[in-house]
C-alpha cells in the first residue's frame, strides 16, 4: 500500500507565465500590490520597472524584489503570496476518445492523466509508440517517445512523464491499425472487392510491416509495405 507523500518531499513551487502574484510589505502597506507574471516572464510594480518572476520561487522573487525596493525604500519586509495559479494547457491528439484542449489550474498533469481525460486510447491506438512535442521558448520544439505501456502494465513508473505546459501528445495508430486505414481508404475504392486481406510483419527482414492482398481469382498478389523508421528519436 503506498503512503501518502509528506509535505516535506514535495517540490518547491516555481512562478510561472499567468500566475498571480501578490507582494507585500509590512511596514508600507500603501504599496501593496497584485501583479501577473507576464508572457516574457517578467512583473512590474510601483516601485520597480522590471524584475523577472518566471521560473523562481516565491521566496527568491521576494528576495529580489526586497534588493530591488531597497534602492527606494529603507530596509522593506516584503513577502510574495501567490493569489492564483495559471492554468496548464496540453493538448492530446490521434487514437483517443475526446482529442482537444485540457486545462489543469498549478498543477502539471501526468501523461496518465491527460490520456485518462482524454477519455483513453481508442482500439487501435498504439500505447508503446506515444509522442510529446515540446516547445520551449522560441527555440526548435523537442520531440519525445514515450512507451505508455510501460505505465499500463506496472513495468517503468517513470514512464509516466510530468507534461509542460502547452505540450502536445500524440497517439499514432498501430501498424495494422494505419495498414488496415490504408487499405479502407486507397485500395478498395480501387481493388476487386474479392480481394483477399492479410497482415504481415516483418515481411522480408527489411524492417517493414505490410498489408498482402490476394485475388483468389487470378491468384495474383499485391504487397503494400509501411516502413519502419530506423531514426525514430526514443
Amino acid at each position: 500500500m503506498p503512503l501518502p507523500v509528506r509535505g516535506e518531499n514535495l517540490p518547491p513551487y516555481y512562478l510561472r507565465v499567468g500566475d498571480t502574484v501578490e507582494i507585500r510589505l509590512m511596514l508600507n502597506p500603501e504599496l501593496n500590490e497584485k501583479v501577473t507574471i507576464r508572457p516574457d516572464g517578467h512583473i512590474s510594480t510601483t516601485v520597480i520597472a522590471d524584475e523577472v518572476a518566471a521560473g523562481r520561487t516565491p521566496l527568491e522573487l521576494a528576495q529580489a524584489l526586497t534588493r530591488d525596493y531597497s534602492k527606494d525604500i529603507q530596509k522593506p519586509r516584503l513577502t510574495v503570496l501567490v493569489d492564483s495559479f495559471a492554468s496548464n494547457h496540453v493538448f492530446v491528439g490521434g487514437e483517443v476518445v475526446a482529442p482537444g484542449e485540457l486545462l489543469s489550474p498549478g498543477v502539471p498533469l501526468s501523461l496518465s492523466q491527460a490520456l485518462s481525460r482524454a477519455g483513453g486510447l481508442r482500439a487501435g491506438g498504439d500505447d508503446g509508440n506515444i509522442f510529446v512535442i515540446r516547445r520551449e521558448g522560441s527555440g526548435p520544439a523537442a520531440f519525445f517517445k514515450v512507451r505508455y505501456a510501460d505505465v499500463m502494465r506496472a513495468r517503468d513508473p517513470a514512464a509516466d512523464i510530468i507534461l509542460a505546459p502547452y505540450d502536445v501528445v500524440y497517439v499514432p495508430k498501430t501498424g495494422i491499425a494505419e495498414v488496415y486505414a490504408f487499405y479502407n481508404q486507397y485500395i478498395e475504392q480501387f481493388a476487386h472487392p474479392s480481394f483477399g486481406f492479410n497482415y504481415v510483419v516483418g515481411g522480408g527482414g527489411g524492417g517493414n510491416t505490410g498489408a498482402v492482398f490476394t485475388n483468389p481469382t487470378t491468384g495474383t498478389t499485391g504487397v503494400v509495405t509501411t516502413p519502419t523508421n530506423p531514426n525514430t528519436p526514443r
